[in-house]
């Protein structure tokens, strides 16, 4: 075999320069593969973003304490283990305190570390906070080092115990809507400052309003949860499709 692929390369053989280069293809991906994984398995964090006020910090008791806590706006950081029964794997929860003048740093220090990222959502406050969301979730979604460890994201409509709260269909399209202005904004700043602008800027299709499902490679989903329970007769918190979510990602 050896002897044919050498005779078929010093004659330029089309069929052995085929053979070659798919195997070297094959080893090259191999070893991509086998690198992304071992940078996945090294990453345990699963990172509770959003503004203030959000609910992050009390999903953050429910998910590690297993209880209620009385919780306030806190401008320090809670890290604790979540235990992923069905899998016998631990996540470490990191919750990252959403005041302005911390999250953009706090992001920076801790992003590499996370397996998976769960940006939270006032259900019922959306529509007055909807501009300083979709501004933090716009540099989440295209911060390089997210774009290249394309951790699974998703954005969890809490409080949807509020009687006015709005159900995750509808908050998708309004973020969607105001993504798409931001884009435009954004874009034309980095323009203005010799910035290309390239597709690792520019999140989505071009020439297409902004969707979720366009920002490539990252997988973005959307649930919805309730971290004090919904209805004067819950037993407890509204946490099921974070549960199978952070269950998919450990």
């Amino acid at each position: 075999m050896f002897d044919y692929l050498k005779h078929g390369l010093e004659s330029g053989d089309p069929t052995v320069l085929g053979i070659i280069i798919g195997i070297v293809v094959g080893i090259l991906t191999l070893v991509l593969v086998i690198v992304r994984s071992r940078g996945k398995s090294k990453r345990h964090g699963v990172l509770l973003l959003g503004i203030c006020d959000a609910g992050k910090t009390l999903i953050f008791s429910q998910l590690v304490h297993k209880a209620f806590k009385q919780t306030y706006t806190s401008i320090k950081i809670n890290s604790g283990d979540y235990e992923v029964t069905e899998k016998k794997k631990k996540l470490r929860i990191i919750d990252l305190p959403g005041h302005e003048r911390l999250r953009g740093q706090l992001l920076e220090e801790y992003k590499s570390l996370a397996r998976g990222l769960v940006f939270v959502v006032d259900s019922g406050a959306l529509q007055k906070e909807i501009k300083e969301v979709a501004e933090y979730l716009y540099t989440i979604l295209s911060d390089r080092t997210v774009s290249s460890n394309t951790p699974p994201i998703l954005i969890l409509c809490n409080k949807q115990d509020l009687t006015l709260s709005k159900g995750a269909k509808v908050i998708r399209s309004q973020l969607e809507k105001e993504m798409n202005t931001l884009r435009v904004t954004r874009t034309a700043a980095l323009k203005g400052v010799g910035d290309t602008a390239n597709n690792n800027t520019y999140l989505g299709k071009r020439d297409k309003d902004f969707d979720f499902s366009d920002v490539k490679p990252l997988r973005v989903e959307f649930a919805e949860c309730s971290a004090l329970g919904r209805g004067q007769s819950s037993e407890g918190p509204d946490l099921g499709e974070l549960y199978r979510w952070l269950a998919r990602v450990a």
